[in-house]
């Protein structure tokens, strides 16, 4: 249970005394009960107390008494807690509290017992999600664009799982209809040396694989079909050897996004599932015969876009036709919800996706599109232009190669990437400055927060060099070393993982642990610079009497190590979330606090 919790519960406890003691007359009892939207949040003024409640104005009109004669009832009633040490009123009636100690120990040694498990909820007890993201037209590389779709996608389903929900992460590969028979069209005629059709596509990468696949895969050129086949695998795998030409799923591991089902278009078309699941809304009455074309006429929810073509007068299926049968076949495999990943410019797809959904008789709140906004590369002040067709495009292999090299570190380019994407809300857009991404410099905020990791590990290190053991496990009283004002305060930092994590999930928001990250770090700095008079470990100069551990205060210091080790293990834990590394060793940049602890 977590600080908030144990300081909620003794509130709701002293509060439903006073109410069958009469204090609040006799609406108190029930209205004390069902009162559910008061909170408890750290103060904006660390001042003020550990933490601060509304309660007192939230149940004023139930009861029908002034606020602060309820907070001045609920202060006397918590005199003696066990977990709230004092409260006092403030404002209109806020009550401001401060904690005992003991709460804060009491939460980190749960830390340090749960380790990488501690907020997380038991795995496997959820929903069975069926996250389906990315899905970019296999016609061309995972762009930087498309990177944002996989990263947001990915880390949804990193916190979903903490959560405790089992996510399914899926790719559906648009393998059928008339992009894919441009892509054919394009790779035929650069092999046949002919200008690429006009629609076609251009550019470097389609013309490797072209040359690749006729001195490589000359059968594939024997018909549209096996050529589209085959490219689109290609395209996927990657070329061998090829250093531009990597493959969408080997891009996609290189952003640290690996999913778990791969799906075909075309195998919907080919095992009949289109057909079935079109026979289906045909049943129900969804489908109309309008000018020799057949429309999904929807009675859903959604009052948009409710009739729209799913097989043209022609006989061929319209692209919806094949989302009405994805979605079928998704809840024929058993998820208790589908989410799908989408750019912020196809929010016209979500009504009719709803509808269709409905339609097929599955309830629609098991269905949910997460929309994301644009990215936009940024180099030297200048916006980059990118056009897939054109072959202008930058790819997520570019930004992350050129990152890696600059810092010569294999990684810093992922890291960089689903940071700075994962720094802003899904519905902004990101200008990605890709020469801060290279600094080595706090002004970079992925480079900040790992920095803030691996101080912390130094600290550990340095201390076992020193000989000083850095526990696990303290007694009660060994904790009382541990009683700065500013250590308990990030105690109550890390307390929040728990809530951050569930929060997350619920709301789809993975920015939060971002956010959550970053303000760890400036906690933990500027504790570390403000505590120079009092270093966590001893400095050289400390330790030029021979007889230094005798008179070192190392009950304090074991203490302060504890937390230090169950700051590093929330710490990382919120990088693991964002699918950030968490480096142990980072050389320090010219802008940082030195200090002779670490």
């Amino acid at each position: 249970m977590s600080i908030g919790d144990k300081v909620r519960r003794a509130i709701a406890r002293r509060l439903a005394s006073l109410a069958d003691d009469g204090v609040f007359g006799e609406a108190g009892p029930s209205a004390v009960r069902a009162a559910t939207s008061w909170t408890v949040e750290r103060p904006k003024r660390a001042e003020h107390g550990d933490l601060a409640t509304n309660v007192a104005m939230t149940l004023t009109k139930a009861v029908g008494k002034p606020p602060r004669v309820i907070a001045e009832a609920l202060v006397k009633a918590l005199e003696g807690d066990a977990v709230i040490a004092s409260a006092e009123i403030a404002g209109p009636g806020f009550v401001n509290l401060r904690l005992h100690p003991s709460v804060f120990h009491e939460e980190l040694a749960e830390i340090l017992l749960k380790g990488r498990g501690y907020g997380r909820a038991p795995s496997a007890t959820g929903e069975r999600i069926n996250l389906e993201f990315v899905s970019a037209n296999p016609v061309g590389p995972i762009t930087v664009a498309a990177a944002r779709n996989a990263i947001f996608g990915d880390t949804v389903g990193r916190v979903l799982e903490a959560a405790g929900a089992r996510v399914t992460r899926e790719y559906y590969i648009n393998d059928f209809g008339n992009q894919v028979r441009l892509f054919a069209a394009s790779i035929r005629a650069i092999s046949d040396g002919q200008p690429v059709p006009e629609e076609g596509y251009k550019g470097a990468y389609i013309e490797e694989l072209a040359t690749f696949m006729k001195a490589n895969d000359p059968k594939a050129f024997e018909s549209e079909e096996t050529l589209s086949r085959a490219g689109i695998g290609w395209m996927l795998s990657g070329v061998p050897g090829s250093k531009t030409m990597v493959g969408i799923q080997r891009s996609l591991s290189l952003l640290g996004v690996d999913h778990d089902v791969w799906t075909n278009e075309e195998a919907l078309h080919r095992s009949g599932k289109v057909g079935m699941a079109l026979a289906k809304l045909e049943r129900g009455g969804y489908l109309e015969k309008k000018d020799g074309a057949l429309f999904f006429v929807g009675k859903g929810t959604e009052s948009e876009d409710k009739d729209r073509v799913v097989q043209k007068s022609d006989g061929n299926y319209a692209y919806f036709a094949s989302d009405i049968a994805y979605l079928a076949d998704k809840m024929n495999r058993g998820y208790d919800r589908v989410m799908i990943v989408l750019a912020i410019d196809h929010h016209g797809y979500v009504p009719r996706f709803k509808n269709a959904f409905e339609a097929l008789g599955y309830p629609p709140e098991k269905f949910e599109v997460l929309l994301y906004n644009f990215v936009y590369i940024v180099r030297n002040g200048e916006v980059v232009k990118m056009g897939k067709r054109a072959g202008n495009f930058v790819t997520s292999d570019d930004v992350i190669e050129e990152i890696d090299e600059a810092t010569g570190r294999v990684g810093a380019g992922k890291d960089a990437l689903r940071f700075f994407y994962l720094s802003r809300t899904a519905n902004v857009k990101v200008d990605f400055d890709i020469e801060l991404a290279k600094k080595a410099s706090l002004d970079n905020p992925v480079f900040y927060v790992q920095y803030g990791h691996a101080r912390l590990c130094s600290i550990l290190k340095k201390a076992a060099e020193l000989g000083i053991e850095s526990p696990t496990d303290l007694s009660p009283s060994e904790w009382t070393s541990l009683a700065s004002p500013d250590e308990l305060a990030i105690t109550m930092r890390l307390s929040e993982l728990p809530a951050l994590i569930a929060g997350a999930a619920e709301m789809r928001e993975p920015h939060r642990v971002a956010f959550y990250v970053q303000e760890l770090a400036k906690d933990f700095q500027s504790y570390f610079t403000r505590f120079k008079a009092d270093p966590i470990l001893p400095r050289d100069s400390d330790r030029k009497d021979p007889e230094w551990n005798k008179t070192w205060d190392m009950n304090k210091t074991r203490a302060r190590l504890a937390w230090v080790q169950a700051t590093r293990v929330v710490y990382r834990t919120a990088l693991e979330l964002l699918g950030v590394d968490a480096p142990e060793r980072m050389d320090k940049p010219a802008d940082a606090e030195s200090d002779e602890s670490e």
